[in-house]
């Protein structure tokens, strides 16, 4: 190829700025002169991309938060696709994000542009319709999970299975001795992590709950336990830090942590999860937990009448089985996710067979994603 390869992106939210960035690394190696242009986070302009807007724009949870920012992010799309047309990218890779990214990939396939969609939508979980709407969107699905391709092939849309890049940089096993040296962290005493969500609408809805549930396990069961809080921006740690002045809790131990979920996961004994790309995370480090989530009531009410898969958490959906409890909206409250979270942390037998599971699962996904994406991109390109 004589000039430079363009190639577009849109991310939508942290996990799909961590597939870009390790994406566009495996481009640069074998595409020198490549660039990297749209709507992305930190990680991927580390990697020399250049965002048009602020990542932060797109991350909405559930469909009234997505009402609610409708007029910006519609504009913002319009404004994207108006560029794109012009300037014409040899490809656009939608990283997750579907319903930013499907209608604009639509669009852009029609115009002769190459689309890829990487990470594919939870069509096994809930809104299988879409499965057209993705056929008429993109030249090729880049997969995370093993169980995806055989839905695509049956519809005969391209597809690449990649596995789950967290798979190839989170180690086999994880020396939780040592992590709790690291963080100066006695040995012989009870670690609940908590994970409450890394945007500003999850720690909305979750931070109290979090905060009280700690607050029970003091209280009620384990008066010496301690709890690591890793956060991912300025914004939720002073959302976290206001829970806990709001529930008077400044007598609980929290450690809060500024990233670093790895090394809390890792230094736990059992964790507590909002749901999402964390407990997949949380499965690699082979650890029990509890996974929990609340959103806007009718968010809710719409995704479980819309729903045909048992589980909404990636370790149980990956099982195909409640490996680990699921307690969700009206169901998580305080007492029952502490109840849950002291009873694994006692089952010391049931955190061997949990470990066991998660073992096989990593095994499944690491696939060397980053080089297998890129293979599959430079393919569609050529």
């Amino acid at each position: 190829m004589g000039r430079s390869v363009r190639i577009a992106m849109v991310a939508g939210e942290a996990s799909g700025d961590l597939l870009g960035s390790h994406l566009i690394a495996a481009l640069k190696a074998r595409l020198p002169d490549a660039v990297f242009y749209g709507i992305g986070g930190s990680k991927m302009q580390a990697q020399g991309f250049d965002a048009w807007w602020p990542m932060e724009k797109l991350a909405v949870m559930g469909y009234v938060d997505a009402l609610k920012h409708y007029r910006e992010i519609s504009g913002i799309r319009r404004q994207l696709k108006k560029r794109l047309l012009e300037i014409k990218p040899d490809i656009f890779i939608g990283i997750d994000a579907p319903d930013f990214n499907l209608g604009l990939e639509t669009t852009l396939k029609l115009a002769d542009i190459k689309t890829i969609h990487y990470v594919s939508p939870s069509i096994w979980a809930w809104r299988g319709g879409r499965i057209k709407k993705i056929a008429r969107a993109v030249h090729r699905v880049l997969a995370l999970f093993p169980m995806e391709p055989p839905l695509y092939e049956k519809e005969r849309i391209p597809v690449t299975y990649v596995g789950h890049p967290l798979a190839d940089i989170i180690p086999l096993e994880t020396n939780q001795r040592l992590v709790r040296e690291k963080l100066a962290m006695p040995r012989d005493i009870p670690v609940f992590a908590l994970l409450p969500g890394s945007r500003q609408g999850e720690l909305a809805m979750m931070a109290e709950t979090f905060v009280e549930t700690a607050k029970i396990i003091r209280d009620r069961f384990l008066p010496n336990a301690q709890f690591i809080v890793p956060l991912t921006t300025r914004e939720t740690r002073l959302q976290f830090e206001m829970a806990i002045y709001t529930k008077q809790a400044s007598d609980v131990p929290f450690r809060l942590l500024f990233g670093h979920a790895q090394d809390a996961l890792g230094a736990a004994d059992v964790s507590l999860v909002a749901s999402g790309t964390a407990t997949l995370e949380a499965a690699l480090i082979k650890r029990p937990m509890v996974i929990t989530y609340k959103i806007a009531r009718l968010s809710y009410w719409i995704m479980k009448r819309m729903a045909y898969q048992p589980f909404v958490g990636l370790p149980n959906v990956l099982a195909g089985r409640e490996v680990v409890p699921e307690i969700l909206q009206d169901k998580a409250t305080p007492e029952n996710l502490a109840e849950a979270l002291v009873k694994l942390y006692e089952d010391k037998e049931n955190a061997e067979a949990v470990a066991e599971v998660f073992t096989e699962i990593h095994h499944q996904l690491r696939q060397n994603t980053a080089e297998k994406a890129a293979s599959a991109v430079i393919e569609c390109l050529n």
